[in-house]
């Protein structure tokens, strides 16, 4: 073959040579003379190209070459990626870039103690005054992603990975949809209320004959077809034991429903955004009804009312907005989703309290917020009016989940990148102090996230005062995420693994059975490394940690054994 190919090349060198000859005048002559968009052209036709073609480049190449400027060190990046694998994560010689600046630096013991002297119990109560609290059995949520952000086969290989590693799973403000009942195992004959077209005989046979010939998902995407025949085909969930397909029928009566959610799901936090989407009428107004159903199938509710850089409502390109998503949210197909970039129902913190109530009586489950800290004030204010509520027998908040101020979070605006709101360790640190100052730390647990990604991370956000942690980059790393910065978006590019993109092509490379294996490897590795720092830092069980536990070394090398020190001194209010 090759040698076939070089002849070839030798037969038709010249005319191949002048046919690029050719090309590149004619270049030069359309840059030169023709083009008047790009300066750099007409003064350098043809060489100037190499600029832009470099540009190009930058950003997909930059995590190759360059150092890690992002998170602390590359080394950090590699474990995720290691640990997915479920590979050793050993390091020889030395950290490969030493990390720099100030940080925080957990204190270890002289009588450490044995792996299996620490406890396996990482569970987390959320709501525990309410009828049915959640108890998560890890302390790591894989934070809020939206179905329609990220592919169907993205959430289906996150969802399998939560339901076989145990760790609780955010459905983002695009709320519940069929994939995440993509671990259901529904009993067809006894389940009012799921929509199930069943199979037929030749559905059958060509779903056998395309297995043969070809593989799983492309069977299935057969399958749906020749059931199916619709336009939201891929609303549908295949399950392998019955080859029925099946959806949620929201229409159901509430007495079809599960009282109970399903063994084989994953623990879903539900989260609502401005848009409504998921618990919303036809005219866009919350529908408490399509509520109480969603929440047979998740263990809490998050309102977001701010998410990292984000502080405006949810978005969403047209380009992203499928007959799927459309059926999911309620809107009109191929254009842009802009949600309201104030929550409803929050024109007050009172109004926004009493919605919380509504909730969690509809519910009866852990209700909580998602918010983004810029000012210790107004953080007090807030404390004492939820303090004041408390004693008035109001609801107040189950959770608050604080994001750091500094992540990128989508298809956030730049202006608001890095400008709005505290880091992580600040604003946690804050919140955890007004709670504590207005006496509500024992009714609010806090989960906090942003740039947390491997085990040391963890602990120290357990440490400076949170009951869990949120992680999205993480987790999409651990998906096959290269960080290439070209997500699905407002730029024109498409995810090139088939995660943050609804383009069929790049989606139908995504194998979710594999990826959900190393989603699930990499929150293993995550509390297997918990353990290890525990049992080095004397503690047999996370609810030991402490601010204590931590020393904090800052840009001057000053040294602060009492991080409470440190925060008095750096706070100012």
């Amino acid at each position: 073959m090759l040698h076939a190919i070089w002849l070839f090349l030798e037969d038709f060198a010249e005319v191949i040579a002048s046919i690029l000859f050719l090309l590149i005048i004619a270049l030069f002559i359309y840059d030169r003379y023709v083009q008047r968009q790009h300066s750099l052209l007409i003064n350098y036709p043809v060489i100037g190209r190499f600029r832009y073609f470099f540009e190009l480049l930058r950003e997909p190449m930059r995590q190759y070459f360059g150092d890690e400027n992002f998170y602390e060190s590359r080394d950090k990046v590699d474990w995720v990626y290691t640990a997915a694998k479920n590979k050793p994560n050993f390091m020889s010689f030395s950290i490969s870039q030493p990390f720099g600046g100030a940080r925080f630096v957990m204190k270890h013991t002289e009588h450490v103690l044995n792996n299996d002297e620490v406890s396996d119990d990482m569970s987390v109560t959320f709501g525990e005054k309410r009828e049915k609290p959640y108890v998560a059995k890890s302390p790591i949520f894989r934070s809020a992603m939206s179905d329609g952000a990220l592919s169907p086969e993205a959430v289906r290989a996150f969802t399998l990975g939560a339901t076989h590693s145990g760790f609780p799973l955010n459905t983002g403000e695009g709320g519940l949809t069929s994939n995440y009942f993509f671990t259901h195992k529904p009993d067809c004959e006894n389940a009012g209320y799921l929509e199930i077209v069943k199979s037929t005989p030749f559905a059958e046979f060509a779903y056998k004959m395309t297995t043969l010939f070809s593989n799983h998902a492309v069977a299935v995407k057969m399958y749906r077809k020749l059931l199916l025949n619709k336009k939201t085909q891929n609303t549908y969930i295949y399950d392998p034991s019955s080859h029925a397909l099946f959806r949620v029928n929201w229409d159901a009566p509430l007495e079809a429903f599960p009282t109970e959610v399903p063994d084989d799901m994953p623990d879903l936090t539900l989260q609502i955004g401005s848009g409504l989407y998921g618990v919303r009428d036809k005219e866009g107004k919350f529908d408490p009804l399509r509520y109480e159903k969603v929440m047979r199938f998740c263990k809490m509710t998050e309102i977001k009312i701010a998410q990292g850089a984000k502080q405006t409502g949810g978005k969403i390109m047209g380009s992203k907005v499928t007959p799927d998503i459309a059926y999911y949210r309620g809107v009109e197909e191929g254009k842009d989703l802009i949600s309201p970039n104030r929550f409803p129902y929050a024109d007050t913190i009172d109004e926004l309290m009493d919605f919380i109530g509504r909730l969690q009586e509809i519910s009866q489950k852990p209700v909580g917020a998602k918010i983004v800290v810029s000012d210790m004030n107004n953080l007090n204010r807030i404390g004492a009016l939820l303090r004041a509520r408390k004693a008035e027998g109001k609801a107040i908040p189950d959770f608050l989940t604080v994001d750091g101020g500094d992540g990128g979070s989508a298809t956030a605006p730049l202006e608001l990148m890095e400008s709005v709101g505290m880091t992580t360790s600040n604003a946690l640190y804050m919140l955890d102090s007004a709670l504590r100052n207005h006496e509500l730390r024992e009714d609010i647990r806090i989960i906090a996230s942003s740039k947390i990604l491997t085990p040391d991370d963890v602990t120290i956000m357990l440490s400076l005062g949170a009951d869990a942690v949120g992680i999205a980059r993480g987790f999409m790393m651990s998906a096959g995420c290269i960080r290439a910065r070209v997500c699905s978006g407002t730029g024109g590019h498409v995810c090139p693994v088939g995660i943050a993109t609804q383009d069929p092509k790049k989606r139908a490379s995504f194998l979710v059975v594999k990826q959900g294996k190393e989603i699930a490897n990499y929150h293993d590795n995550l509390l297997k490394g918990v353990k290890t720092i525990l049992a080095v830092m004397g503690k047999a069980s996370i609810k030991e940690l402490g601010k204590e536990n931590l020393t904090y070394v800052n840009k001057q090398g000053n040294i602060f054994f009492n991080i409470n020190e440190y925060f008095t001194q750096k706070l100012k209010y």
